[in-house]
């Protein structure tokens, strides 16, 4: 460690700015790490939600109901169907609005209309579901909630891209930086490196400072970008609460585990960090390889 900061404080105005590129490198990835773990959330808490909702009238027949739900189950394109019964929706209305008598006095179940709620399988599904719907006579009225899903899905595709472009462009600029400094500190070192290497020293022994000193600034940079990130989270948790009333938690499916996003996960943070330190030192550390490997001409 002693060595480390020696080392450092050699080249401060170069190690700094090799410092402050890795850390802005690994914030913004982290920052568009959870705003995609977010988006991903609310969209699989959309999908569980009735995607289309059809109202038949009030005097439909229910064969003729369970005849239009048993059609759009053999589609292939629905994943569940509820039917809502007039008394069904009549005892959700009385849930509904229990503190408030007037209104149960004026509404009885046979003016309810019964209802279908339909789950797509994808979202493109949707509009084919609609319009299947509205072409039914008994059909009063025809509601899902297609425009959020695709601006949602619109969203994450271009946050996904540009994330993509820009953490690449990150990832380049950091590698050059931190490249270029480490060659700057072994031009500062040439003599005692040639004074080295006639006394038989390996270039893994040459190298083994600056990869140390890559793994001290990858450990540094992802810890401080990560307690930034998570002291900003919880500053505005209070705000999530308010603004996500009624959802209960966003989860970030990864096919092999599933990770709530929200509320506060140590779980999630805990991979978050994980994978920024993983991250911070590899990038580092390919950095210093690279610079010595160029020197060493290995």
């Amino acid at each position: 460690m002693k060595e480390i900061f020696i080392s450092l404080r050699r080249a401060p105005y170069q190690s700094l700015t090799a410092f402050l590129v890795l850390f802005f490198t690994l914030f913004l990835s982290l920052t568009l790490f959870v705003s995609l773990s977010f988006i991903n959330g609310i969209l699989s808490y959309l999908e569980t939600r009735p995607q289309v909702t059809v109202y038949f009238q009030t005097k439909t027949p229910e064969s003729n109901i369970f005849k239009i739900r048993d059609e759009l189950l053999q589609s292939g394109k629905v994943l569940s169907i509820k039917y809502i019964s007039q008394q069904d929706a009549f005892n959700i209305y009385k849930n509904l609005n229990k503190d408030n008598p007037l209104l149960l006095e004026m509404v009885s179940a046979d003016i309810l209309p019964p209802s279908l709620e339909i789950y797509a399988k994808k979202p493109i599904y949707l509009p084919e579901i609609a319009e299947y719907l509205k072409k039914q006579g008994d059909v009063d009225e025809v509601q899902y909630q297609k425009d959020i899903v695709d601006r949602l899905l619109t969203l994450t595709g271009i946050l996904r891209k540009g994330s993509l472009i820009f953490f690449s462009y990150l990832i380049v600029m950091s590698v050059i930086v931190l490249t270029t400094t480490t060659l700057f500190k072994i031009a500062l070192k040439k003599e005692e490196i040639e004074l080295l290497k006639l006394l038989g020293a390996s270039n893994s022994y040459i190298r083994r400072p600056y990869i140390n000193e890559g793994l001290f600034m990858g450990f540094t940079a992802s810890t401080l970008s990560f307690l930034i990130l998570l002291a900003a989270f919880l500053y505005f948790d209070p705000f999530l609460k308010s603004y996500l009333t009624g959802v209960p938690n966003l989860s970030l499916d990864l096919n092999v585990i599933k990770l709530t996003v929200w509320p506060f996960n140590l779980v999630f943070f805990a991979s978050m960090y994980g994978l920024s330190l993983v991250f911070g030192c590899t990038i580092a550390v390919v950095s210093s390889f690279l610079a010595t490997k160029k020197y060493l001409k290995v």
